[in-house]
């Protein structure tokens, strides 16, 4: 760990506040993915019910979310331009169809909940918003899975030498990386239901609807969690060192164990709030593990942090663009979630 230190400076600063926008992005964001996953899942007597919970608990905020995405797609190719450059390039197809489920989720949503009152249209709308809320997150694990296995960088240096499919398209349709969408996915599901058992809580019958979809996700994400690791000893065997093996790496797994079952007992016991710290808690370890196995690599293993970073005076600039830039969102976003997520407006 002493060695680490000796080699923090600005450019690992500033990658390590792109990891945090990624955290804030995905206990955000990620949840409305998993909102929209149990949209399509809605099923039973009661599964309007559960539609409309899930569009109440999305609407206010959903759009501001991806705020948390842009700060870090912005400090990416502001700081680290080649690695940028790289991914763009390199993962160009899967990055389009990311933007595409973004947008025609945030569409769907907007036409199902403000459009026409007529059944069939609502359907269709709301049948887009849910197969586009799985579709996204699965895209999204699968970019970083590509990214931390290593496949990206070794493929960016085939350009030009390989055929198409070689440099773009295998390198993340590969077992490892789809591993890693699913888990994702699983993942904001089961934030998601673990949120919206807070937002249920004036509806028992929904509340528990949504605390065993919780549990059931809990143990899908266990075991997709593992069958990443497994794959990771061959696809990505440097990812999965640093996971298993690193001097961080015990303390990690403790506290995600700890947190992860927390989280399970306060969902046994239905202290939801509780609940909801602790799933939070999980996931920051979870995506902070990744970073830090992936560390000191911006793409692994061809971008070192300190070889893709951007002129000195540049990365000084965009930190003193971030500090002026968080005085003004910070307390907008906490006002616009006081406003319509404050325990006057909801139910949490």
């Amino acid at each position: 760990m002493t060695s680490w230190f000796g080699q923090i400076g600005l450019p690992e600063v500033i990658a390590a506040l792109i990891v945090l926008a990624l955290n804030a992005y995905a206990l955000t964001g990620g949840a409305d993915y998993g909102g929209g996953v149990w949209d399509l899942l809605a099923s039973g007597e009661r599964r309007r019910e559960q539609r409309e919970l899930i569009a109440n608990s999305i609407a206010p905020i959903w759009e501001a979310n991806h705020v948390w995405l842009i700060v870090a797609v912005v400090m990416l190719f502001t700081a680290f331009p080649s690695a940028f450059g790289t991914l763009g390039v390199v993962l160009h197809i899967p990055l389009t169809l990311l933007l595409i489920g973004i947008v025609l989720r945030g569409s769907a949503f907007v036409f199902r909940s403000y459009g026409s009152d007529e059944r069939v249209p609502a359907r269709r709308w709301g049948m887009a918003f849910a197969i586009a809320s799985v579709v996204t997150p699965l895209l999204l694990g699968i970019v970083i899975g590509t990214v931390a296995s290593g496949a990206a960088g070794r493929a960016s240096e085939q350009i030009g030498k390989a055929g198409f499919t070689d440099v773009f398209v295998w390198p993340w349709l590969a077992p490892f990386p789809i591993a890693v969408g699913l888990f994702a996915l699983a993942l904001f599901a089961y934030l998601a239901a673990v949120y919206l058992t807070l937002d249920a809580r004036t509806q028992p019958a929904l509340r528990e609807d949504f605390r065993r979809r919780a549990l059931g996700a809990a143990l899908i994400v266990f075991v997709l969690a593992a069958v990443a690791l497994v794959l990771a000893m061959r696809a990505a065997p440097r990812l999965a060192s640093g996971v298993v093996t690193a001097p961080w790496s015990l303390l990690l797994h403790l506290c995600t164990g700890v947190a992860a079952i927390f989280a399970l007992a306060a969902l046994w016991l239905r202290r939801f709030r509780m609940a909801r710290i602790a799933t939070a808690a999980q996931v920051t370890l979870i995506l902070w593990g990744w970073a830090l196995a992936q560390y000191p690599f911006v793409v692994p293993t061809t971008l070192p942090i300190r070889q893709a970073a951007a002129p000195r005076i540049t990365l000084e600039l965009l930190v003193i663009g971030l500090a002026g830039g968080a005085v003004i969102l910070v307390p907008s976003l906490r006002y616009l979630f006081r406003t319509f997520k404050g325990e006057s407006h909801t139910t949490r």
